[in-house]
């Protein structure tokens, strides 16, 4: 009996080997064993948020605009664009390769100008929003920019931007920009590195509220900036994510792009209506080129039509069609131009107020760059030690780096918000 015993446990044992065995040659054989893990992920300002029992905690690193009352907001022309579109009763079939045909040229009259005399010579497709952009140019510049594989980026820039012309293959460099000093631009360093770059060196630039310090050229500095830039015959590449969203006009937020346009230079242009339509889902934006001629403009589209077939083959149609609902007609146009410019007043208003009140409890700092910086971001100046503070102390939340997003200021949490900072700050 003894013996039978210890023969069935051998057995166990030996099987229980033979599959530990069989387990580690499987992993060893994975197609892929060889992936390592990623970093820890480090627990986000959003999921720290939501963790905060306070009810009156804040949440400034949400980068979507937010009404008064903190809530996401979809504008009311938007919901009749959409309307419509539904009682349209259209198909679902795929759009060409460069997206739904109206809506491409009605982008492009919206950042140029409908009275540019270079629309008949601009190469444009839809795309997946900003993003999808970056990467359709990132990826031709790669393919057919005659100057080095690799662009300037300023310091800081969008998070994303390093990683999607990396990923495009190209190598990316910083130039100076910011100046924590100043809590402002660093535009002698910005012309600097602009002069000190290689020439036919490509160039990234925010053409309205830099994301995320909110710190702009001013239209003469810009013109500058265009000076530099023709005299090294470098290449500009724009990024306008937040045209309108900016001031609340959208002319005034495109003129570097028109500045650069009118005095000659060929740009690569970046377009997003998440922002400035509130379309954030849908994915709606438009990558452009300003090409020589006609000609030219016809070989380049063909270009990006191959480029964007292997991506993602063509884009999502019903975004655009509420886009082009609201660029085509009038009266839905001027009615989106008002709602814009409600959203970039109360972000402006949002800047006064929380200056304001941090005035008002004496503060011997100067917080001018406030409400002198422009868009959805702020940089506050503060500290990443002062940040953590404010989460830990006041369950205020925001970026490490000092940047806050003014949407999430409301009238009801602005004078808790300018309290905290002042605790913190003095």
């Amino acid at each position: 009996m003894l013996s039978s015993l210890r023969v069935a446990i051998s057995r166990q044992a030996a099987r229980h080997q033979a599959a530990t065995f069989n387990t580690a040659a499987i992993r060893a054989a994975s197609t892929w064993s060889n992936v390592p893990q990623g970093p820890p992920a480090i627990l986000g300002i959003t999921e720290a948020f939501k963790a905060d029992k306070f009810d009156k905690k804040i949440n400034l690193g949400v980068g979507a605009y937010r009404d008064d009352k903190g809530k996401p907001y979809v504008l009311p022309s938007v919901r009749e664009a959409e309307r419509m579109v539904i009682e349209d009763n259209l198909n679902k079939e795929y759009a060409g390769i460069t997206g739904v045909a109206e809506f491409p040229p009605l982008a492009a009259k919206l950042a140029y100008g409908s009275d540019s005399p270079a629309l008949d010579r601009i190469a444009i497709t839809q795309s997946i929003s900003g993003t999808g952009a970056l990467r359709i140019g990132g990826a031709f510049l790669e393919r057919f920019y005659s100057g080095d594989k690799k662009i300037f980026i300023p310091t800081p820039s969008w998070a994303n931007h390093k990683a999607v012309f990396t990923d495009a293959g190209l190598k990316v460099q910083p130039y100076r920009y910011y100046n924590k000093k100043t809590i402002g631009l660093d535009f002698e360093g910005m012309v600097a590195d602009l002069e000190a770059a290689p020439q036919g060196s490509a160039f990234l630039f925010h053409a309205c509220a830099h994301n995320p310090t909110g710190v702009d050229p001013t239209p003469e500095q810009w013109r500058e900036v265009s000076r530099i830039v023709k005299k090294q015959g470098h290449f500009a590449f724009f990024d306008m994510a937040y045209q309108g969203f900016a001031s609340g006009d959208t002319d005034k937020d495109a003129f570097a792009v028109r500045h650069f346009v009118q005095e000659g230079h060929q740009i690569a242009l970046c377009q997003s209506f998440a922002k400035n339509m509130g379309l954030y889902g849908e994915r709606v934006g438009a990558f452009s080129l300003v090409c020589a001629d006609q000609a030219e403009r016809k070989r380049v589209d063909s270009q990006l039509k191959i480029l964007i077939r292997p991506m993602y083959s063509n884009p999502p149609i019903h975004g655009a069609r509420i886009a082009t609902k609201i660029l085509s007609s009038p009266r839905l146009y001027q009615q989106w131009l008002a709602e814009v410019k409600e959203m970039a007043d109360r972000i402006i208003t949002m800047r006064a107020l929380l200056k304001d009140n941090l005035e008002k409890l004496g503060s011997k700092h100067d917080w001018s760059h406030i409400t002198n910086q422009i868009g959805m971001f702020a940089y506050t100046g503060l500290t990443a030690d002062e940040m953590d503070k404010l989460a830990k102390e006041f369950s205020v939340y925001a970026t490490k780096d000092g940047r806050i997003s003014v949407a999430g200021i409301t009238s009801d949490n602005v004078g808790r918000l300018a309290e905290a900072i002042f605790k913190v700050k003095g």
